[in-house]
């Protein structure tokens, strides 16, 4: 005969520790999801800025500038030359707000998603 409970006084680490494990664990799936959503709206706001920053002519030699440029290109480096106009403002537009909106779209739906689960 074997027996497969655990000596008194150590608990299981493969079973729930008491009724408030369901509650850690939707605590722990909407902690995530909030990041999850944080993260899709910083690249997108990112995005979003270069593209206003681009359109408005700001200085292309000022440091924030640059550093707004810098990390959307790294954002955007999956969608560069996607679309090509001859209107630069419309190709920028295009070039860094498909990327933008697929940020929205996927990190928005993964934390609908583990909200749910």
């Amino acid at each position: 005969m074997s027996n497969i409970d655990p000596a008194p006084g150590y608990q299981t680490y493969n079973q729930p520790s008491g009724p408030e494990h369901p509650v850690r664990q939707q605590a722990t799936a909407r902690r995530t999801a909030l990041t999850v959503c944080t993260i899709a709206d910083i690249a997108a706001g990112l995005l979003g800025l270069w593209i206003l920053l681009f359109l408005l002519d700001a200085n292309q030699a000022n440091v924030f500038v640059e550093f707004v440029r810098g990390t959307a290109d790294l954002l955007a480096w999956w969608s560069q030359d996607i679309f090509t106009m001859d209107t630069e403002g419309l190709r920028v537009v295009l070039n860094y707000g498909l990327p933008a909106v697929m940020y929205l779209l996927i990190g928005h739906g993964i934390a609908a998603r583990l909200n749910r689960a």
